[in-house]
């Protein structure tokens, strides 16, 4: 016995500083790939989002095939097929008149669908942590498995469909002429036309429209107000389609019902780290301990 426990000694000796090595390792990897990314995302956004945007796209599909996650397949090629269609639409030029309304509506859809299983997850989550499921004579682990999915399928779907959405925003407001990325848009915009769908408003901002109102920003520019809520939460832009001023959001979600969206939008765009960059961060990290023969 004490032979055996001594070979384990020699076997294992050193492991303590090989271990501290390959924490700081992860820790250096971890800060620089942070700053680079921060410095690659203040300097060239566009090919910063398409990067991420592919790779929120394909990463969990690597490790749904892997793990022969079939459910998971089945939504993500319906949600590819419909939203590549969307897509394909916005970037049409000329723009059709119907498409701006379908690719907010799609995508507004998508981040109410989103938000309500992420909220159902959660409080199946918590549910199961208070042990309220064995009122139901649910095992555990079957309800935090439900939980847990539930809440990955709205964190995840929620963050693909922002990334598309902003995409498709910047294509399609750049099509109609009343917004570019930088300089002067290309078109006067009228009073009576939205900058964001360039379709005509019929209904007055002091008037209560019977499907949706109309909107004032504080620089005096009038939008369809879905289509302005749909620019600033879906799209993620927070300055005026036409003028980019920026758009007080607490003035526009003064009803507190409707601020966990914004909040909702804020977590999403935290999360889009963690999945797209995180597991390339762990595989580079994994890739220099192989390098330098740490195990």
């Amino acid at each position: 016995m004490r032979v055996e426990h001594a070979r384990m000694h020699a076997k294992h000796r050193g492991h303590e500083a090989m271990h501290a090595e390959m924490v700081l390792i992860l820790i250096a990897t971890l800060v620089v790939a942070q700053l680079l990314l921060v410095q690659w995302k203040q300097r060239h956004p566009r090919s910063y989002n398409m990067v991420t945007l592919f790779q929120m796209w394909v990463v969990p599909l690597y490790f749904t095939v892997k793990l022969h996650w079939w459910r998971f397949l089945v939504i993500w090629i319906l949600f590819s097929a419909v939203t590549a269609f969307v897509t394909f639409r916005a970037t049409r030029k000329p723009l059709v008149q119907t498409t701006p309304r379908l690719v907010y509506k799609w995508f507004l859809l998508i981040y109410k669908i989103s938000y309500a299983t992420g909220i159902v997850g959660y409080m199946a989550v918590m549910f199961t942590l208070f042990g309220l499921n064995l009122l139901f004579k649910i095992k555990p682990e079957d309800a935090m498995d439900f939980g847990i999915s539930l809440l990955f399928y709205g964190l995840y779907y929620g963050v693909l469909e922002r990334d598309f959405a902003e995409m498709c925003a910047d294509y399609m407001a750049s099509t109609i002429g009343f917004y570019s990325e930088s300089g002067m848009p290309t078109k006067h915009l009228s009073d009576s036309v939205c900058a964001v769908c360039g379709q005509q408003i019929f209904v007055d901002v002091s008037e209560e429209g019977i499907i949706e109102n109309t909107y004032r920003l504080s620089c005096n520019h009038v939008f369809h107000e879905f289509c302005i809520r749909g620019w600033c939460i879906v799209g993620k832009k927070q300055t005026c389609p036409y003028c980019k001023e920026k758009v007080d959001l607490k003035r526009m979600f003064s009803n507190p019902w409707e601020r966990p969206h914004v909040m909702y939008g804020q977590l999403l765009d935290w999360l889009r780290y963690l999945v797209a960059w995180q597991p390339v961060i762990i595989g580079l990290v994994q890739g220099i301990n192989y390098v330098l023969g740490l195990e």
